[in-house]
């Protein structure tokens, strides 16, 4: 059932123009201002105000600076003041204000007493949600390309180890045949100095393709991942890495692990870089409300509120990002001589924690797709 108009009070009108986070402004048939509500008033330098009061001709378009039609984002051609035939029931219109400079607005113009040409002018601030819009496209336009970079990286890992290092260990078996034949002392040596060459090729594109997107991340989830990965590093860079995981088994959805994976990734190469040590902390656990990571060395330290750490600083920078992807928290300890502390956290709900079924050793968190 509709109300009946006659049901509504003037005081509630009134109540309504004076108290309306809108502004509104109410011009008559030659475009000047007649009434303007207080949020309008606030809106507006007071010398503004006086000449918007005295009347004078064209004194809005001091302050606006266009409207967004079809061919440009600020125009005044066919301005709505002067187009009074042209639907302006909603358009985006820019105006210049007392204190926080130029704005976008949601605006809407139409006539409200058509004998005496009385029209009234609605403004709705759009900043804040012209920058949750932007934010939400930055954050999705980030996530892209992520995605692009994992995606380009596991392609060019799986090519790395189904062909290029497959034909490298068929040139070996040719090279390991030759040394059974008939051949000069001279060329078996030259034989031997070629194999142990392709050797050490093989080993380090096995090394890179596990670099660039670890098969057992997608396959087996992050503790085997890290197990592979401390293993490697323990091996080339002679580090020790005590890793310690409460995981049960349980899967994330792939960006969660992605994220962790990286993140954890970045920060044992920093130690590894810039910590001068022997030995680095990894513990991988979950909490009711998520999933947390500590990586944990006591080497020599930073300071975090520096401008210029050590490195670029992209690598950091790049953790950050990552963690806002999935809602995470990141929080980097450090002081010079006493070591520094990454601690990530991501929440992922009950949902994401549940325990592995059917697909033995896999399970799926919360927005994963099987």
């Amino acid at each position: 059932m509709t109300p009946q108009t006659s049901g509504i009070s003037s005081d509630l009108l009134w109540n309504l123009y004076r108290n309306s986070p809108e502004a509104v402004l109410f011009f008559d048939a030659a475009n000047h201002i007649i009434a303007i509500n207080p949020a309008a008033e606030r809106l507006f330098d007071p010398k503004l105000l006086s000449r918007l009061s005295s009347g004078g001709n064209n004194a809005f378009c001091f302050t606006c600076r266009g409207y967004t039609s079809e061919e440009e984002l600020m125009s005044c051609l066919n301005c709505y003041l002067s187009s009074p035939a042209r639907d302006f029931a909603s358009f985006q219109l820019f105006l210049e204000t007392k204190e926080r400079g130029l704005l976008p607005f949601s605006a809407s113009f139409f006539p409200i007493e058509e004998e005496s040409g009385i029209r009234v002018l609605m403004l709705r601030d759009l900043t804040r949600p012209l920058m949750t819009q932007d934010s939400l496209n930055r954050n999705t336009m980030t996530k892209s390309i992520i995605k692009a970079q994992e995606d380009e990286r596991k392609r060019i890992s799986r090519e790395l180890h189904d062909s290029v290092a497959q034909e490298l260990i068929s040139s070996l078996v040719d090279l390991r045949v030759l040394k059974y034949l008939n051949v000069q002392d001279e060329a078996l040596q030259k034989i031997q100095q070629t194999e142990a060459s392709l050797t050490r090729l093989l080993d380090q594109i096995r090394n890179l393709s596990v670099e660039l997107r670890p098969a057992s991340l997608d396959d087996l989830g992050l503790e085997a991942a890290f197990r592979s990965h401390f293993k490697w590093i323990e091996k080339n860079y002679g580090v020790l890495v005590r890793f310690t995981a409460e995981l049960n088994g349980t899967r994330f959805n792939s960006e969660i692990e992605t994220v962790v994976y990286r993140i954890c990734q970045e920060s044992v190469l920093n130690a590894l870089k810039y910590a001068d040590v022997d030995e680095i902390a990894v513990r991988l656990f979950e909490r009711e409300d998520g999933l947390e990571l500590i990586v944990r060395d006591e080497g020599c330290g930073f300071d975090v509120n520096a401008r210029d750490p050590k490195g670029t600083g992209l690598g950091l920078y790049g953790m950050k990002e990552r963690t806002e992807l999935v809602n995470g928290e990141l929080t980097i300890t450090s002081e010079p001589g006493k070591g520094t502390a990454v601690h990530l956290r991501i929440p992922t709900g009950k949902a994401a924690a549940a325990p592995a079924s059917g697909d033995p050793g896999k399970s799926y968190g919360r927005g994963e797709e099987k």
